[in-house]
């Protein structure tokens, strides 16, 4: 009885030390932000290499929202300039059909809200996950050509991750993820996020900022293991 009582006690003395010392990176993206569909590749590779020390969130930052919300033709002459730089800077190539479809049309609405959505979906279904998600919608945005209105693609992408892609559909219509998307906006807001992407380590109940757009692996591994080896 005596024994059994002191393991207990040193269960419970590991698993506080363990909770103490539990850190989260949370990156904070929106799916339109061309920086952050840039940053992707050094984000699923960060995420890869340190899932097992850290646990990891994506916060949806709402972008474009309210009156922001439009046709992207109103900013077409921006991204026009705007992704060549993207590319030169982080290597990654957005798709003819993004470019020669989505932006020289015009037409197709941009808004944070629906990916925002499919993201709090996802989240409660597979958390693990999470990061190389954001990743597929930043592509299917960037490099297919897919509209932000387009609910059943989100489906479609929720497929290539084991999930049935109708009742992810479904899901995305109910208001209880939309406030969840809310909710991530609002978190956004709260840390203080004036630009995407942005990761931040959350230790012991204090942020740390080691990203504040887009920044390569080594400069992120580098910010990372300064705090996390404090």
């Amino acid at each position: 009885m005596k024994i059994t009582f002191l393991i207990a006690i040193y269960i419970h003395n590991v698993l506080s030390v363990k909770s103490q010392n539990e850190m989260k990176i949370i990156y904070v993206y929106d799916a339109l932000c061309g920086w952050c569909y840039g940053f992707s590749p050094v984000m699923t590779q960060f995420q890869e290499k340190y899932k097992d020390q850290v646990s990891f969130d994506v916060v949806s930052g709402g972008m474009i929202t309210g009156d922001r919300i439009g046709p992207i033709g109103e900013v077409a002459p921006y991204i026009s300039r705007a992704y060549k730089d993207v590319e030169n800077a982080t290597g990654v190539k957005f798709g003819d059909a993004f470019l020669t479809k989505t932006l020289s049309t015009g037409e197709a609405i941009f808004t944070s809200i629906p990916p925002a959505i499919a993201l709090s979906v996802f989240k409660e279904l597979d958390s693990s996950k999470v990061i190389q998600f954001a990743s597929e919608l930043q592509k299917a945005i960037y490099f297919d050509g897919m509209e932000p209105e387009n609910l059943e693609a989100y489906g479609r992408i929720a497929a290539k991750f084991g999930h049935d892609a109708a009742s992810f559909v479904i899901k995305m219509k109910d208001s209880t993820y939309v406030e969840r998307a809310e909710e991530d906006f609002r978190q956004s807001a709260a840390l203080g996020i004036s630009g995407f992407p942005s990761v931040i380590i959350e230790a012991a109940g204090n942020y740390y900022k080691i990203a504040s757009g887009y920044v390569p692996l080594s400069t992120l591994e580098h910010n990372f293991l300064t705090i996390k080896n404090k």
